[in-house]
């Protein structure tokens, strides 16, 4: 989503964009270039995850059950906050909240993602314990004035307005040179960058990876403003593996899609930001499993078409014996066929437009049509 703000201000600098989200401010304070106006809020419950490769299937379900349950007061409270700031769209990726907001404020409103969380949740079979979740997170997303659908997906059956787009992803601005020479990186080696989201992988004992002899392992550690440039300049180097705070990394003008290009393969759980993200750049992938989570299954079943990727065991991650799966997949052959990734272009195009053009609200229409109806009754 900071990819598609960072387009529609390219387009249009003067653009008013408000972005209500739990993610937290310094992570935009980062990436987006431009102006916005932030304000914190928990638009929905997600999955609970216990670290990186690990969710809570139950407390995950009874946590969306209690959220979702009082779903018709918090956007009630949500439409004033709307009607203050006197928004024209709004945009989700992907919470029922959004939707319902947008439905009491007359709002268009437009869905982008890869999957529903109806979908989601509906493949645990907790779902049995909470029977009003799943109908009210359709009667949510069925609200909805359109849906961006982006490769790699599953759900979206209540909304009527679906299209497809291209992926939405980051692109890289610096040369491999640039960045390791900015960063100060051996470049005499591939550089593997292993990137586990916002929690990381604590469990792994990261000393293992310093008997590598082919690769240099590069690890980010989220590092919230704050921090001088002298405190977090410089890399932390053990043999084979190299820590990196992610300011410093934007202190040095690097970008994280720039490490990702820099970096031969990326080693992940199956997430959809950093496979477009290496997809984008050309940068092979090698997986581990995550847990139950539906989405898993649709993204590395999709993954070798458009990018070289491999599976690997957690004995093997965890162990260290990372060598054979990165020689094995970098020896593959790259796809044919390159797919398109200027989905935040497109979507920005899109979103403009509908803020141009506001679609009328069915709401409005039958309105209309009572009081059209009302007049015809009096002229008998």
């Amino acid at each position: 989503m900071i990819e598609v703000i960072n387009a529609i201000l390219a387009k249009r600098p003067e653009a008013r964009i408000g972005v209500r989200t739990s993610v937290p401010r310094w992570l935009f304070d980062l990436t987006v270039k431009g102006h916005i106006q932030y304000s914190h809020l928990e638009t929905d419950t997600g999955v609970v995850q216990v670290d990186s490769l690990t969710l809570d299937e139950a407390d995950s379900i009874r946590r969306a059950s209690s959220f979702h349950a009082d779903l018709v007061t918090r956007a009630a409270s949500e439409t004033q906050q709307l009607r203050a700031i006197d928004a024209g769209l709004i945009v989700g990726d992907i919470p029922p909240l959004a939707f319902a907001v947008a439905a009491s404020a007359g709002l268009p409103s437009i869905a982008i993602g890869n999957f529903t969380w109806d979908w989601i949740y509906s493949d645990y079979p907790r779902i049995r314990l909470a029977p009003s979740l799943l109908p009210t997170i359709q009667g949510a997303y069925a609200k909805a004035t359109m849906a961006l659908k982006l490769p790699m997906s599953e759900g979206f059956n209540e909304i009527t307005n679906v299209k497809d787009i291209p992926f939405i992803a980051r692109h890289a601005t610096k040369s491999r040179k640039e960045v390791c020479s900015a960063l100060k990186l051996p470049a005499t080696k591939p550089l593997v960058l292993m990137s586990f989201g916002g929690y990381g992988l604590p469990s792994l004992d990261t000393s293992v990876l310093t008997k590598l002899k082919k690769y240099t392992v590069v690890t980010v550690t989220n590092i919230p403003l704050g921090r001088t440039k002298q405190e977090t300049k410089s890399p932390r180097k053990k043999r084979a593996l190299v820590t990196l705070d992610e300011q410093a990394i934007y202190d040095s003008g690097v970008r994280y899609e720039d490490l990702v290009a820099a970096s031969e393969v990326v080693v992940t759980k199956p997430g959809y930001g950093i496979i477009a993200e290496c997809i984008a750049n050309d940068t092979a992938v090698l997986y581990t499993s995550r847990g139950h989570f539906p989405e898993y299954d649709v993204l590395t079943s999709e993954m070798p078409k458009y990018i070289r990727s491999a599976f690997m065991n957690h004995d093997d991650l965890f162990a260290g014996k990372w060598e054979s799966h990165l020689d094995s997949l970098l020896a593959q052959k790259k796809p044919k066929k390159s797919p398109k990734t200027n989905g935040a272009e497109v979507t920005a195009d899109i979103l403009l437009s509908t803020v141009d053009n506001p679609p009328k609200s069915p709401r409005r229409k039958r309105g209309r049509a009572k009081k059209a109806k009302t007049k015809k009754s009096q002229k008998k």
